[in-house]
């Protein structure tokens, strides 16, 4: 490395919504790491725990809940994160506080927010990741769009895990005509590698996001793939202590992997159902996988981002109640997601934490 890093102390902090934020973040501590640079990693619930268990020699510090709840029924998803709202904004308050606190007490010298709203300080280069310039949410998007671009031009940078160019992945949510703020576009994070290996499951299933959705979720497939002949591998999705496995017929079950089993199964099964988040697709691009979509009802990012890629002839997807396993089968009509190959010059990109 060039750059007149000297071991200087990096924040980075993923939100807390699903396992996705905290995901895509792995590459991103891992190139920190190799261009020596010391990374803490600060969030909270299952985020920091999956986080506490793939770098268990890296500080970890925990940070205030967002309390993102779903609601039951997928209709009313916008009217619980609006009831949620004042908790929300009470945790970014306290955030802030945390991380005046911190820059000091850790001699913090940067700082990667990936979608927490307090985790900025004046006092040191703060970088902001995000896929969602625009922010879908029905109608209305244009207020929560321009609130999202607002926060988001206090940052030294933004950065955007998508390709500027088009074809993209991301479309209207992270592209913007004319941005007045500094936006970087530094290609699909994923922490997987495709590799060539033996086919070992027909069917790969993998839950993620918040209650209860995750759970009715896991509920109705757990019935469905008993209509399923192939040989199935089943991630719930479950962060916990203990990894737990467990057979029933011809499907194999688990509450969680580490991301080297993760990128062995994904490797070796055929097909993969599962949501439609923004870091899986991310993933299936890098492992160049054919899928199947089921969104989360009533996220409205997440049904805009699987009728785009069905619309552009690359994955299938359905409704949570409308799902049968039989429509499985359609993806062999559907391209898969290929075509996206990005490298990212980590060390270009971590200038900004030198000037």
């Amino acid at each position: 490395m060039t750059l007149s890093s000297t071991n200087k102390t990096i924040l980075i902090a993923p939100l807390n919504w699903g396992l996705g934020h905290a995901t895509r973040c792995i590459p991103i501590i891992k190139a920190l790491q190799e261009n020596n640079y010391i990374p803490i990693i600060a969030s909270d619930g299952i985020a920091l725990e999956l986080l506490r268990k793939e770098f268990p020699y890296i500080k970890t510090l925990k940070l205030p809940s967002y309390q993102i709840e779903y609601a039951k029924d997928g209709k009313n998803f916008k009217w619980k994160l609006l009831q949620n709202f004042p908790k929300m904004m009470k945790a970014v308050l306290n955030e802030k506080k945390l991380i005046k606190k911190w820059v000091k007490k850790y001699d913090i010298e940067g700082i990667i927010s990936d979608n927490r709203l307090g985790v900025f300080s004046k006092k040191v280069p703060s970088v902001f990741i995000t896929h969602q310039l625009n922010v879908i949410t029905g109608n209305t998007t244009w207020i929560t769009s321009k609130l999202h671009q607002h926060i988001i031009k206090k940052y030294k940078e933004c950065w955007v895990p998508d390709v500027e160019e088009t074809p993209n992945l991301t479309g209207k949510l992270g592209h913007l005509e004319n941005p007045d703020f500094k936006l970087k576009y530094i290609g699909p994070l994923s922490r997987f590698h495709k590799k060539e290996t033996p086919k070992q499951y027909d069917l790969m299933i993998i839950l993620s996001g918040p209650e209860p959705q995750r759970e009715f979720l896991e509920e109705k497939l757990k019935k469905e793939v008993l209509n399923f002949g192939g040989k199935t591998i089943f991630i719930k999705g479950i962060v916990e202590k203990d990894q737990k496995k467990e057979q029933i017929k011809n499907v194999t079950y688990y509450n969680f992997m580490n991301t080297r089993q993760l990128e062995q199964t994904f490797n070796e099964s055929e097909m993969v159902l599962c949501r439609s988040g923004y870091t899986t697709i991310m993933d299936l691009v890098k492992l160049e996988k054919k899928a199947f979509f089921i969104p989360t009802p009533g996220q409205f990012e997440q049904e805009y981002l699987a009728e785009r890629l069905e619309k552009e002839g690359l994955v299938p997807f359905a409704k949570q109640d409308d799902f049968k396993l039989k429509n499985i089968f359609e993806i062999q009509n559907y391209k898969g997601l290929k075509g996206f190959e990005y490298s990212v010059n980590w060390e270009e990109l971590f200038e900004v934490f030198e000037k």
